[in-house]
């Protein structure tokens, strides 16, 4: 038997692996069931001095249906858990960019990507949180694994905010 922590999705448990990060509206935990990997956020209620927030989970959900349908690339939502808040998605393998910049590894196929999906998201009057912990490269797509998007303001768009963090400082 397990000595490991469990978090549970509608009744189904999961053995928590370890956390994966912490930001604005909630906790990201590594979980398995069944030998399978998969993120389960936990939503939070904690303060945030620089961003405001109403309904957190339905922010979280909505926000996922309007980057499907841009077409951003990002691990798919299975469950979610209203009463518990929370949500359980693919687990998406693989160093984030930012510790790819840190080591001078990244390829060079990512930020010409990642411009061009900023074409599909400006065009939908979208940004999304272009900070390098947030996107995966995998099997030369970049993914972005969280699912935080707003409405289009330039000085939080890629080439004035986020590109800088995508070069080793």
């Amino acid at each position: 038997m397990s000595s490991l922590p469990t978090m549970t999705i509608n009744g189904v448990e999961y053995t928590v692996l370890q956390l994966l990060g912490k930001g604005k509206g909630g906790y990201s935990y590594l979980v398995e069931r069944n030998g399978q990997h998969f993120v389960l956020k936990q939503i939070h209620h904690e303060p945030c001095d620089y961003y405001q927030f109403g309904d957190k989970l339905q922010s979280e959900l909505t926000d996922y249906e309007r980057l499907r349908r841009i077409g951003v690339p990002m691990p798919e939502l299975l469950e979610v858990d209203r009463a518990q808040e929370r949500i359980l998605k693919v687990y998406i393998e693989g160093e984030t960019v930012d510790r790819l910049v840190a080591q001078e590894r990244l390829p060079d196929w990512c930020i010409p990507q990642m411009e061009a999906l900023c074409e599909r998201l400006y065009a939908a009057n979208t940004n999304i949180d272009y900070y390098p912990t947030n996107f995966i490269p995998q099997d030369g797509t970049l993914l972005y694994v969280d699912y935080e998007c707003n409405n289009y303001m330039e000085q939080w768009d890629f080439a004035h905010w986020g590109k800088q963090y995508w070069r080793k400082q």
